[in-house]
């Protein structure tokens, strides 16, 4: 397992992070929960054996069962990894139970450490963008977390790059601790993040951690053209995510990350996962599974190389449309290139030239 520091902070972790929104019940999450005891814990010991010091669960999983389940089955484990978890999403129906301002996200953390049975949080995510709540009081109520060691950094998921910035620099312009992660949704299917996300993130000097990787199990093998998706899945539910622009190009995409699984003797969640680790700015992401044999396959995939040709395979047939400003940046602009952005633009010009050839 590789590890690997977080934005500009001293924390490192493993480049894999063991997602926990399978663990608990109830919540409105019955289609894709279920796991505690000591199946729970069993994920752990796989997590843990094979080098993933990063752990990952949110107040909202199963309505803040999945915390509990977390911190039934952590005990004597807890300081073997990394503890994360989320805030600022609704938690019940009144006008305070949501948002990234200061009564809710203290409010919100200190029940989160009780569900999980500790003094403290290695990492708190605010879970969503607030645009009611001033950032300088999320910023400054993070900042008083970190004071009064109910967490130690803090980070962001699901913003916009225009937010990723105005975080980082009002928190500078304060004098404040920012934040040194992101967590943001990324697979090969869905690539939107690299258009203004990541490059905004490794300018900003926040790490990129990804989540869903398999697409909430579109990609997992179970998803194929002219088949009934098993109702045991994910997707063989009603479950509302992920956004599908265009279906038959995620067919054609699985149907691609099939062929070079069975080329190289692997599955197709392993495919997507080593193509995910090798991506620009990219510091990993984070896998969640209901049964350990899955659990298993996607935990070792981080010990796998991806062939160049099948990773290139994959990052052409997968390449999203040079949308403005990015081709008049193309034709203008590659005189003074953005090193943030460099590789992205490399593979829209790639695949440019190759539909003008």
């Amino acid at each position: 397992m590789e590890y690997t520091r977080l934005g500009s902070s001293g924390l490192y972790v493993s480049r894999l992070a063991l997602g926990t929104i399978p663990f608990g019940s109830g919540g409105g999450m019955e289609k894709i929960d279920g796991i505690d005891g000591k199946d729970a814990e069993r994920q752990l010991d796989t997590a843990l054996d094979h080098g993933v010091n990063f752990l990952d669960t949110a107040n909202i999983y199963s309505g803040g069962d999945a915390e509990r389940v977390l911190g039934e089955v952590l005990g004597a484990r807890r300081d073997a990894f990394v503890l994360t978890s989320k805030a600022r999403t609704a938690t019940g129906d009144g006008p305070n139970d949501s948002g990234a301002g200061r009564y809710h996200l203290t409010r919100a953390v200190e029940d989160s450490l009780t569900r999980l049975k500790t003094d403290h949080l290695d990492l708190l995510y605010l879970h969503q963008w607030d645009g009611q709540t001033p950032i300088i009081e999320t910023i400054a109520t993070a900042n008083e977390l970190i004071r009064v060691g109910k967490i130690r950094y803090w980070g962001v998921s699901n913003y916009n790059g225009w937010q990723l910035a105005k975080t980082v620099y009002e928190a500078q312009l304060a004098g404040l601790e920012g934040p040194i992660s992101h967590q943001t949704y990324y697979t090969p299917e869905a690539r939107e993040v690299e258009y203004e996300i990541i490059p905004a993130a490794r300018d900003l000097g926040l790490a990129t951690f990804g989540w869903s990787p398999l697409g909430e199990g579109l990609l997992s093998g179970q998803v194929r053209r002219g088949r009934q998706t098993s109702p045991d899945t994910r997707q063989g539910t009603d479950w509302p995510e992920p956004h599908v622009v265009d279906q038959e190009r995620a067919y054609d995409l699985i149907d691609l990350f099939d062929e070079i699984a069975q080329g190289l003797g692997w599955s197709i969640p392993q495919v997507v996962i080593a193509w995910i680790l090798t991506r620009p700015g990219v510091n990993g992401t984070v896998i969640a599974a209901r049964r350990h044999e899955h659990l298993v396959e996607d935990v070792e995939a981080a010990e796998l190389t991806l062939p160049d040709d099948a990773r290139d395979r994959i990052t052409a047939a997968s390449q999203l449309p040079a949308y403005y400003p990015v081709w008049h940046r193309l034709l203008n602009g590659q005189d003074r290139p953005e090193p943030a952005e460099a590789e992205f633009y490399s593979e829209h010009q790639q695949a440019l030239d190759a539909a003008g050839s």
